[in-house]
């Protein structure tokens, strides 16, 4: 199975902490809606013996698109491959965009998942943020969503400068109140050449600490398991059957074609990335051209993505994957690299599988940068 990625490279506003390729000019959003279908139908070839799971729509803001440009889009990858009977179609969303008639709308239009960036229900935060909706508008949003949408994941920022413990357990205890069964999870990152990264320099804005956005993250994982969530990647909370799909083939290793300036592919041996350059982008697709680069991925780049993707989910590193698929030279290196980390409680193995420990989960990506190889090849 595989999954089609389509980017919106359009908001209405530019978040103070946001590095992804996007334009705040709707000038040319009907052009890149049909660049974009015809980018679909280009690369049909590339899944020609391919099934298709997941349609994602990411951003950008894919929600300030029309629901026939939505309908356009979705009908370009069911004419141009073979889709399951029942895909998971997810739509990024934010909440100034969802009233109920647009909610409504896309219900009809084969949407069966919404993951709506609510951030935080906190005036105060999304002030600091810059983002478009404001706390009435999260919570009206996900009032009218949950009639509608059985599937619904929010994202929601930990770690921001002056959040409490006790704010921070409010947001959580609201997204809970309206019944989501899925919750994203991410700590506010300074990401260079934002608006966030000039504020702190300037001193107008403090660091976030990365003590508060543990302590945090460990409030998050303890409240959600409490109620019934399964933390089955770093970010990721879901209750049964609503994991992600479209995250978890990402996870799991699956193919996927990325659409759009910026997005990403891959076919399990190379990687591409189409230019993030809006205006290229629709001159090369308009001359029939794909304008992407691709790699190909050395053996040691798999392994390395491979321990990356696997120490950040429940299900682990499998070291007899390992030693199938990259050689006993690569699990000697990784049986090594891990001892330490074993000794201190932060990893441990269950059944040939290298997880990490309770304690070692927020560490998972600083801990997997240690196990990398770097120059076997």
């Amino acid at each position: 199975m595989s999954g089609i990625y389509i980017h919106i490279p359009f908001c209405k506003q530019a978040c103070h902490y946001c590095d992804f390729h996007f334009s705040t000019s709707m000038k040319k959003k009907d052009e890149m809606v049909l660049a974009l279908a015809k980018e679909i139908k280009l690369r049909k070839s590339e899944f020609k013996n391919e099934i298709v799971e997941t349609i994602y729509f990411g951003g950008g803001t894919p929600s300030i698109l029309s629901s026939k440009d939505i309908r356009l889009l979705m009908d370009a990858v069911f004419q141009n491959y073979t889709v399951i009977e029942n895909p998971e179609i997810t739509v990024e969303a934010n909440p100034d965009d969802l009233s109920k008639e647009r909610i409504i709308e896309l219900s009809k239009n084969r949407i069966n998942r919404l993951s709506i960036g609510i951030q935080s229900f906190f005036e105060e935060d999304l002030q600091l943020m810059n983002r478009a909706h404001n706390s009435e508008e999260a919570r009206a949003c996900l009032e009218f969503a949950t009639q509608y949408f059985d599937n619904i994941t929010i994202d929601l920022i930990y770690g921001i400068p002056n959040m409490s413990n006790e704010k921070w357990l409010q947001n959580i205890e609201t997204a809970l109140s309206f019944g989501i069964p899925h919750i994203s999870s991410y700590a506010l990152t300074v990401e260079p050449k934002t608006a966030l990264h000039n504020f702190i320099q300037k001193g107008i804005i403090p660091q976030p600490d990365d003590e508060v956005a543990s302590i945090h993250f460990n409030l998050l994982v303890e409240k959600l398991e409490e109620n019934g969530f399964i933390h089955y990647e770093l970010s990721n909370f879901g209750k049964e059957g609503y994991f992600s799909k479209n995250n978890s083939a990402y996870w799991l290793g699956k193919k996927y074609i990325g659409i759009g300036p910026s997005a990403h592919s891959y076919d399990g041996t190379q990687r591409g990335w189409n230019v993030s350059n809006n205006s290229l982008y629709l001159k090369s697709i308009q001359e029939d051209k794909l304008p992407s680069e691709t790699e190909i991925l050395t053996k040691t780049d798999r392994y390395n993505e491979y321990i990356m993707t696997g120490l950040r989910t429940m299900w682990g590193i499998s070291l007899a994957r390992i030693e199938a698929e990259f050689g006993i030279s690569y699990l000697e290196h990784l049986n090594h690299q891990a001892a330490h980390y074993i000794e201190e409680h932060l990893l441990f193995m269950d059944e040939n599988i290298l997880k990490t420990t309770k304690k070692g989960k927020f560490l998972s990506d600083g801990i997997a940068s240690d196990l990398f190889l770097l120059n076997l090849e």
